[in-house]
Formats: structure tokens, C-alpha cells, sequence
């Protein structure tokens, strides 16, 4: 028979290791990866200031805006599909190119699969073996996103698609740093090079432990390893140009935190992203952004980019 001093030498033993095993599994994980990289804290990528395009001639402005290309990703599970044909006839048509991917009709998949980690590692692997050096930015979005394109490219004016970016809406997880899917994920070319070099290392294989780790996460730890580390996008002013909510959610949420201060408190007015839209509420988004005009207000944007051919005055 075991002693009562010997039955808690065996219940610490037992509730050591669990212990262990535990601050193992959440503890902080260092990751190596290709390169030096300096240490990051979070960083903070901040518009540019309208002041920049001023200084350029418009036949620099005109050529600059032509020089970025963004190639939209619409990664969605198969129940997405009724959006195809609205997201078509609205804001994906200020990409450069978009396409539609889903396991329900690509190829890419072998079978129908809602393993969103696997729909993604193999979009990003086709998409870089056809497109991956004929645009120099990618932007990856849920069916339920509405983008402004223009915004994008304006906020991308000055950052070099041959450095490391990865940027959007940042949250930060015990150790680990990653852009939110809800609010679109934006990678450089550089970026896409280098994410290409590790997708088929053991290293980006399903990284679940205990449970399943969201895809934006499991690519952040992928990126990590290629020396990739997430960037937060906000405006002059320090506010999120990628939203991972509804406009009118935002609105709602600056009514009761800030009600003398609405429409400041809310959104960027160089806002690049809201998700959780019906398709009906992205019909509403098109009017309003590109549709709504006030009579004899002049803009004077310093940067244009031209619409897309065939739109009708969107």
C-alpha cells in the first residue's frame, strides 16, 4: 500500500508534467527563419501623406498609379458560392485580376475540402507558379469583403513589393503576430517568393495541437519561417484602414464610445476594407463609394487610378 507522503509525491509528479506539457504547448516558441531580421515590435505602417504626390509631376503620378498591380484572391469554403456572381459585378473589378477559389469547382482540390489551411496553401502555391511575377502585390480576401482597390494602391504607394510585406489588420496571440483573414491579407511579391520556398516544408503543415488553428494564423507561423513577420495597415491618424467588421457594426461602436465624434471615431476615410457584408449590403457599399457623387465638389485627388473597362461609372 502506498503511504500518504508517497500518493503526493506521485499526484506533484503527475500535476508537473501536465504543467509541463501545457506551458510547452502556450509558452513562447522561437522560430528560425531565412535571414537576419531585426527586432520587430509590432510595427505600425502608416499611409502616405498627400503632400508626396504633390512634389511628383502627373505624368509620374499617372505612371506610378499603372506600376501597382494587385492580383485579388477570393478564398471562400463552398458554401460561398452564391457571392460569386455579386462579388464579380462589384469591387473585384478594380483588381487588376481577380479569381474566385473555392473546393467546390477548383481544380486545385482533389476532393471537396473545408480544411481552409490546405485551400490556402494551395491557392498561394498556384497563384505564385502563374501570376507570381506579373503583379507585385496579392491581396487575399473572404467573399464576405468589400475592398476599395483605389485605397490599397494608394496605401501601398510607397512600399517596395521587392521587401518582405505582409500586412492588414494585425492581432497579437500569446507569441505569435498575424494578419486577420476577416480583414484581408495583403503580401508583397517578395513575399509570395519567399512563402513559395517553405509551403511544402514540414514546417507549414497543419500546426494544430490541442485544436485547429485558424489558416491566418497557421500562414503567419508559414511566413514566420520564411522571415515574413505581420505588419499593421492604419491611416495618418493611427486607425485600421483593414477592417475585420461591418461598417455599420463600426458606427455603432463609435455611437456609444465616442457620440461627439461619429464618423472620426468610426473609420478611416482612406478605409481599404470591411467584412461581414450580405451580398445585398455590398450592392449599398458600391453605390455609396463609387456610385454617390456630390454635385460640383471637386476632390483633387493627387493620385488617380483609371476604372476598369467596361464599368459603368463604378
Amino acid at each position: 500500500m502506498v503511504s500518504d507522503s508517497g500518493a503526493s509525491f506521485f499526484k506533484g509528479m503527475l500535476l508537473g508534467s501536465i504543467s509541463c506539457v501545457l506551458i510547452t504547448l502556450f509558452g513562447q516558441i522561437n522560430i528560425p527563419h531565412e535571414g537576419k531580421i531585426q527586432d520587430h515590435e509590432h510595427h505600425h505602417l502608416r499611409a502616405p501623406n498627400r503632400e508626396d504626390f504633390l512634389k511628383m509631376s502627373e505624368v509620374q503620378r499617372m505612371e506610378l498609379s499603372k506600376s501597382i498591380r494587385v492580383y485579388c484572391i477570393i478564398l471562400g469554403e463552398s458554401n460561398y458560392e452564391s457571392y460569386r456572381s455579386i462579388l464579380k459585378d462589384t469591387w473585384t473589378k478594380h483588381c487588376d485580376k481577380a479569381e474566385f477559389y473555392s473546393s467546390k469547382n477548383s481544380c486545385l482540390f482533389n476532393t471537396e475540402t473545408n480544411d481552409m489551411w490546405l485551400q490556402m496553401r494551395e491557392t498561394y502555391k498556384y497563384v505564385f507558379e502563374k501570376y507570381g511575377y506579373d503583379y507585385n502585390w496579392f491581396f487575399l480576401a473572404r467573399p464576405t469583403t468589400f475592398a476599395v482597390i483605389e485605397n490599397l494602391k494608394y496605401f501601398l504607394f510607397k512600399k517596395n513589393a521587392t521587401q518582405p510585406f505582409y500586412l492588414g489588420h494585425t492581432i497579437k496571440s500569446g507569441d505569435l503576430e498575424y494578419v486577420a483573414m476577416e480583414g484581408g491579407i495583403v503580401l508583397s511579391m517578395e513575399s509570395m517568393k519567399r512563402l513559395n520556398r517553405v509551403l511544402n516544408s514540414e514546417n507549414c503543415e497543419d500546426q494544430s495541437i490541442l485544436w485547429k488553428l485558424s489558416e491566418d494564423r497557421q500562414l503567419a507561423i508559414c511566413l514566420k519561417y520564411a522571415g515574413v513577420l505581420a505588419e499593421n495597415a492604419e491611416d495618418s491618424e493611427g486607425r485600421h484602414v483593414f477592417n475585420t467588421e461591418p461598417i455599420v457594426h463600426l458606427i455603432k461602436e463609435a455611437m456609444s464610445n465616442n457620440p461627439q465624434q461619429v464618423v472620426k471615431g468610426c473609420c478611416s476615410d482612406m478605409a481599404i476594407t470591411f467584412n461581414g457584408l450580405t451580398p445585398r449590403k455590398m450592392e449599398v457599399m458600391m453605390y455609396g463609394v463609387y456610385r454617390l457623387r456630390a454635385f460640383g465638389h471637386h476632390f483633387n485627388d493627387a493620385l488617380v487610378f483609371l476604372p476598369p473597362n467596361g464599368s459603368e461609372n463604378d
